[in-house]
């Protein structure tokens, strides 16, 4: 019987062959890697946690824009709370890698920029109707509106990192000053007078100071500050927000239900754990995803340890890859679960093929480099994601070609270049800047998920009246 056939002989659904042919396709490109150079099976790693984290994403149908869009617009807590439940488990997990000396996180710097970004990423997903993990399994849905999301993702932030103009007048005086103090120790291809985003950078970041909340208090150790950042950035305020979401949106409707007039203890026990219930699906796939991250981190630090190097940059450089690395010879290689950089990298090796410099900035130039597609391990890493998606998607008979129209369309476009420009701003999206920081002990990410809030409660505010606005019109009446 093939492979292709049901136990009755029959031919496989589609869906079934579809799955298998990805499968395929997925393994003969990380066996062409690796047949190129044993080194690049860094790629294949990659590669294949993206095909896990995709399949797992699509089962649990993990969405920040969901959960806030949801929770704002109409109340339902469901998603809020399965990417809460992830978010302590997911903590719990990393705090495993970290006490095993395996993690390669690195905190973000902490300022007011995190949650102007996190605003700005937050409102713009609500207008796509997706983050920007979840954009990226509704393509492996076959999504076309959320593969505009993503070109606009990628095409916004290889254009905002390097853009001057009009966007030079909007530099305080005192970054730019410090950005030329700055420009006298890098090299002179990088031209960091130009543009607002070197100048934010060079003149405001790096300025300020960025580390986990055990290293800002100076606790030493092994497993003391991985406690006490696990416990007090991400445990205890995730559950928290949990308890805050129960009495302010579960618990009066809960309690209607049950016909309980006079709840006790007992009765709001029930209620919570009947609140948990209700997000099983996305909390299992927060599991998961934490045991994935936390694993992915353990294999790249492996690898890297045996290769002897701190970047796959240096593996390339020894492979004989030497195009697209920065002028540190380094490449983006977060070791860990990340979305948004990689896209930026693919847009900026576009703009690269179409004319237009792009490693002339510090966010290429100095660190993240341009390698081509096919050897950005980050970005094997995302494709994995949509082919991962796609896979599960056709098993399970989800998976349908879906063509937005044109007022979609053009919400994907324009809302995907401000997630694009948020991330930026921001330092990372919802998975960089809040998911991977906070469960790793940076509370910065809660500043980064307090912006996306405040963001997307704007958003489904203007979209909420642009839905009034229309049917206004329809109906031949004026709001």
């Amino acid at each position: 019987m093939s492979a292709l056939e049901t136990p009755g002989g029959r031919p496989a659904p589609p869906g079934r062959r579809a799955a298998a042919a990805l499968l395929v396709l997925a393994a003969l490109a990380a066996g062409a890697a690796v047949a190129v150079d044993g080194r690049l099976v860094y790629l294949a790693v990659y590669g294949a946690f993206g095909l896990a984290y995709g399949a797992v994403l699509q089962y649990g149908r993990f969405c920040m824009a969901s959960a806030v869009r949801d929770l704002f617009a109409v109340g339902v807590v469901r998603m809020a709370v399965g990417v809460l439940i992830a978010v302590v488990l997911f903590a719990l997990t990393a705090a495993l890698v970290r006490g095993a000396g395996l993690s390669a996180f690195h905190a973000s710097a902490l300022g007011w920029h995190v949650p102007i970004g996190g605003a700005i990423f937050g409102l713009a997903m609500v207008f796509t109707g997706g983050c920007a993990s979840s954009s990226l399994y509704k393509c492996g849905e076959g999504s076309l509106s959320a593969l505009l999301v993503i070109v606009a993702i990628s095409l916004s932030q290889a254009w905002f990192v390097s853009a001057g103009g009009w966007l030079d007048a909007l530099v305080p005086a005192s970054w730019a000053a410090e950005a030329a103090v700055q420009a006298q120790t890098m090299p002179a291809e990088l031209d960091i007078g130009r543009g607002w985003f070197d100048q934010f950078l060079a003149g405001h970041v790096w300025g300020l100071q960025g580390g986990t909340l055990a290293e800002r208090l100076g606790v030493e150790g092994r497993w003391l500050p991985v406690l006490l950042d696990t416990t007090l950035v991400a445990v205890l305020p995730a559950l928290a927000l949990l308890l805050l979401l129960y009495r302010l949106r579960f618990c009066r409707p809960w309690l209607k239900r049950s016909g309980v007039s006079a709840p006790g203890l007992a009765d709001d026990l029930r209620g919570l754990a009947a609140m948990l219930g209700s997000s099983r699906n996305t909390a299992i796939a927060g599991l998961l995803l934490g045991l994935l991250a936390g694993l992915q981190m353990a294999v790249t630090s492996a690898l890297r340890e045996h290769w002897g190097i701190l970047n796959f940059g240096e593996a390339l450089a020894a492979a004989g890859f030497s195009s697209g690395l920065s002028l540190q010879d380094t490449v983006f290689d977060p070791g860990y679960w990340y979305i948004t950089t990689q896209e930026a990298q693919l847009g900026g090796w576009i703009f690269e093929r179409l004319g237009r410099p792009s490693m002339d900035n510090l966010f290429f130039g100095l660190d993240n480099g341009l390698p081509p597609p096919w050897l950005n391990a980050p970005l094997w890493m995302s494709a994995g994601i949509v082919v991962g998606a796609a896979v599960r998607a056709n098993l399970v008979g989800e998976f349908k070609w879906k063509w937005p129209g044109l007022e979609t369309a053009l919400l994907a476009l324009a809302g995907g270049a401000l997630m694009g420009i948020g991330s930026r701003i921001g330092m990372g999206c919802n998975i960089g800047a809040f998911f991977a920081t906070v469960t790793n002990g940076d509370p910065s990410g809660w500043l980064f998920l307090a912006g996306m809030s405040a963001g997307a409660f704007v958003g489904v505010r203007l979209l909420q009246r642009w839905i009034e606005w229309q049917a206004s019109r329809q109906s031949g009446w004026s709001v």
